[in-house]
């Protein structure tokens, strides 16, 4: 079985099941000279390897940085949900900046799930992608909640594909009887997160962008009218920079790095199930989220393991045995399961913000960046990279819609700020208890 030990790092990335199923690449060299580009990409996640793709197609001379691998960070990790609109729904989001704003956002939502499938289509990724998304809910009295939210988007936001499901059809769905109703949302779905990271890397190799692996970056320098992008045994001098760590940023941008929290998600992969079982606890083989703050979510992998995440910690390292935080959801929900093997066990580090939307702006003139989509980044991390690359091709329009939401930085500084966030979780984590 694998096993994780370390900190937020690459750890857990080549534990993982999705590591093991991905498909080949070949890896990129170490940046070890001094190269001059238009624009440098600090990060080989969704964010970065978007915006190196459409700066690339523009015409723009890029070079992309990331630390370890592409995708080893929460892009290669994460859940695989192909979700639709924001982390805050849109009647919170209404409340907050008003419906016209809200509507914006929420034509925001749809670009960027468009821009997904748009982009699997044009460049060939085989990344499993499979539509549906169930939420459910885990009390009764979150079912009105969900069947009220998908009214309001019908009506609303003339959103259709969206459909509510009674509590009796959820348990014929789920072959459990753990959740009560939900919702059926067609436009979103699941895949496989690093065979989508892996697949928009050979996009933006074939598109001219010069990819660094292994190639972490110490400092970003202004000297004159260029930035100078330091690793270890090299430098870019270009004109723009991208930040697009994320969870990972580790203070190399401080005037970003405040306004998010990097925190731990869980996960696991059981042992290939029957395919009369796997059928069982998911009929349509769709992605299922649940109503928890800190929420459960699982899909079926192409070999029928019960892909389960749940569970998450606010500290730079993860459990020793990721399995045992994971495994008692897992068989709440499924107690059938209870016997069967975890095969694999991993995790991976997200970026929140105080108001769980994500934070874009420009820290210095020509260096960009965006992070904290809180657990909601498959579609719009791919969208924030697109919007950068707008931004920086002279059309702020779309970047400036999210970078113009009013975000506060987490008080106490950089370390000072952990204690705030801890409290703060535990006391809504345990409102998925009462």
């Amino acid at each position: 079985m694998a096993r994780l030990a370390g900190g937020r790092s690459h750890i857990g990335f080549q534990n993982s099941w999705y590591y093991d199923s991905a498909a080949n690449r070949t890896p990129s060299p170490r940046l070890e000279e001094s190269i001059i580009v238009d624009v440098c990409v600090i990060g080989g996640g969704y964010t970065g390897l978007s915006a190196a793709i459409e700066l690339a197609r523009a015409g723009a001379n890029v070079a992309l940085l990331e630390r370890h691998e592409v995708g080893s960070g929460a892009s290669g990790r994460n859940g695989g949900v192909l979700g639709m609109g924001q982390r805050l729904d849109q009647d919170d989001l209404e409340e907050m900046v008003g419906i016209d704003w809200a509507r914006h956002l929420w034509q925001l939502s749809i670009d960027a799930n468009d821009l997904v499938r748009a982009r699997v289509n044009e460049f060939s990724i085989d990344c499993d992608l499979k539509d549906g998304e169930l939420t459910v809910a885990h009390k009764a009295r979150h079912e009105r909640s969900l069947w009220d939210y998908a009214e309001h988007l019908q009506r609303v936001y003339n959103y259709g594909d969206i459909e509510v499901v009674q509590r009796d059809d959820v348990h014929e769905q789920l072959g459990s009887t753990s959740y009560f109703g939900g919702t059926l949302d067609h436009r979103a779905g699941h895949l496989h997160p690093l065979n989508l990271a892996r697949g928009l890397a050979r996009a933006a190799e074939s598109l001219g962008v010069h990819i660094f692996e292994r190639s972490e970056v110490s400092a970003i320098e202004k000297v004159a009218s260029e930035h100078i992008v330091r690793t270890a045994r090299g430098e870019v001098r270009c004109s723009d920079v991208v930040v697009a760590c994320n969870g990972y940023l580790n203070g190399l941008l401080p005037s970003a790095d405040r306004f998010q929290m990097p925190i731990n998600n869980f996960m696991v992969a059981t042992a290939p199930l029957d395919a009369a079982v796997a059928k069982r606890i998911n009929r349509d083989d769709v992605a299922v989220v649940d109503t928890r703050f800190v929420v459960n979510y699982f899909h079926l992998s192409r070999d029928h393991r019960l892909i389960f995440g749940g569970g998450e910690n606010y500290t730079p390292f993860f459990p020793q045995s990721i399995e045992r935080v994971v495994r008692p959801r897992l068989e709440a929900v499924y107690p059938e399961l209870k016997d069967v093997g975890i095969e694999y066990e991993w995790g991976g580090t997200l970026s929140v913000t105080m108001n769980r939307m994500p934070k874009f702006g420009r820290a210095d003139d020509g260096i960009y960046y965006a992070e904290g989509y809180s657990g909601h980044g498959v579609a719009m991390a791919n969208l924030g990279g697109a919007l950068i690359a707008e931004a920086i091709l002279g059309r702020p329009e779309r970047f400036d819609q999210i970078a113009q939401l009013k975000q506060r930085a987490f008080p106490g500084g950089r370390w000072l700020r952990w204690p705030g966030l801890i409290a703060g979780m535990l006391f809504y984590s345990m409102l998925d208890r009462i």
